[in-house]
């Protein structure tokens, strides 16, 4: 059994704080109303649900139980856009633009590289207290996000491009690893798509998670994902 984001807005509706629709959705409702109970009881006020606020929240379940949207909701975010393409044509997909203008970046043409957008946007939409590099467009300006970590799920992994010295790069979210040791990254700008696809370790440059988050507890994981190759970018 596992307690979801609809437990979790079920329980703050019944304690008086007003999470939105009751749909599982993630938005800035919830995010909100959580913040709104955290400070009512006391808690750091993060936005995450995590073993404290669960305790409170809903007491006597079982912190083993809380999904991934509750923990890493930036990385749930992205696995709930895998899928979404560019437009390939003349015109650019306005989700993709949409992200930009909430995160008031000057953006207008999803051909231009929006691997840093992608991520920008999870990590702002579930964590709207985390300061975004001064950038978020720049695939190497999140060398330097957030804080140090061991890649795991849910960390920011940032690549070189073209070479380590070139400034280009790319960043998606750390998901599993291949069996010759290749990094398994969900991004944006992958194939004109969100998408997972492999990277070679030998372009690696920094794994990072945010300073807003739950602690990083995690550490490699041997994942298989159907159809995934390996992808340089040269």
């Amino acid at each position: 059994m596992t307690t979801n984001l609809l437990d979790v807005q079920e329980a703050l509706q019944a304690k008086g704080f007003d999470p939105g629709p009751l749909d599982g959705v993630r938005g800035r409702k919830t995010i909100a109303a959580i913040l709104a109970f955290q400070s009512a009881a006391g808690l750091m006020p993060d936005g995450i649900v995590g073993r404290q606020t669960l305790a409170k929240l809903i007491p006597g379940t079982d912190p083993a139980t809380l999904t991934l949207a509750s923990t890493i909701p930036w990385l749930a975010e992205a696995h709930r856009l895998l899928g979404l393409k560019e437009d390939t044509g003349a015109g650019s997909n306005q989700q993709i633009l949409q992200w930009a203008r909430d995160l008031h970046i000057p953006y207008d043409d999803d051909d231009v590289p929006w691997c840093g957008l992608f991520v920008g946007h999870c990590i702002a939409s579930q964590l709207p207290r985390e300061p975004l590099p001064a950038n978020p467009l720049g695939a190497r300006s999140y060398e330097t996000f957030g804080k140090k970590v061991a890649p795991q799920p849910g960390a920011i992994m940032v690549f070189w491009r073209e070479s380590e010295g070139s400034g280009k790069g790319h960043v998606g979210f750390y998901v599993g690893e291949d069996q010759v040791g290749d990094f398994l990254i969900l991004g944006g700008h992958q194939g004109n798509a969100v998408s997972i696809i492999g990277k070679p370790r030998e372009r690696f440059l920094a794994a990072r998670w945010p300073n807003t988050a739950l602690p990083a507890t995690g550490g490699p994981v041997l994942a298989q994902v159907p159809g995934v190759g390996n992808q340089v970018e040269v």
